[in-house]
């Protein structure tokens, strides 16, 4: 879903990508401060002073490369984000399952480290949706936490998430994201589209929930 969501936006100099973190490793809020991430369509810089200023605003935030070091969440999305823009900067933060008042907290001082250095960045979330279900049971499940990001409600999803069993691994990830979104005065949401692994493969009976996202 992350072509057919960024073809629809203006991608900026500087992007802030938060992922889940399945490895284990490294902090708990994790964020690259520096470096470079090399990627078969070229290299990407990391945006140094706004990744800092995210660990000075926050003390949540740690530096920490080591957790990137395997995991998969953000790479996914450089790709797409490459496609459509020359360029640009990232800010790499990974985390670990979470408490709502912790991905609110460090959502406050994401938004006062973008409102300091008073720059244009893209927050981008990274999540899979339901894992491993039918296609069917995981349309259901998924469009329960789809609604609540339609509605731009952060502690909806991450309660309805726990509620209704959804395995979904970014939802800390889509929950800081949506926090943050609504600090930096987001109106709206919009689906732009939701497929599941079994409409490639055609195994209907175990697969994996897809679903692109804006908000703005």
């Amino acid at each position: 879903m992350g072509g057919a969501g960024y073809s629809r936006i203006e991608i900026p100099d500087t992007v802030i990508l938060i992922g889940p973190k399945h490895a284990g490793h490294g902090e708990a809020v994790a964020v690259m401060t520096e470096g470079t991430w090399s990627m078969p369509m070229g290299d990407i810089p990391i945006d140094r002073e706004l990744a800092e200023a995210i660990c000075e605003e926050t003390v949540m935030a740690k530096q920490d490369s080591s957790a990137h070091q395997f995991e998969h969440s953000l790479e996914t999305q450089l790709p797409f984000l490459q496609y459509f823009k020359k360029g640009f900067q990232i800010v790499p933060i990974c985390l670990m399952r979470m408490k709502i008042s912790s991905c609110k907290e460090l959502s406050e001082g994401i938004v006062r480290a973008v409102t300091r250095l008073d720059k244009p960045v893209l927050l981008v979330a990274s999540s899979d949706m339901t894992h491993y279900e039918s296609h069917d049971r995981a349309g259901i499940k998924d469009r329960m936490a789809i609604t609540c990001i339609q509605k731009r409600d952060p502690l909806g999803l991450f309660e309805t998430v726990q509620s209704e069993k959804i395995t979904m691994c970014g939802v800390n990830p889509v929950t800081v994201m949506l926090y943050c979104s609504e600090s930096l005065g987001a109106k709206e949401a919009e689906l732009v589209k939701y497929m599941t692994s079994g409409e490639v493969s055609g195994d209907m009976e175990k697969v994996v929930g897809y679903a692109g996202l804006i908000i703005k």
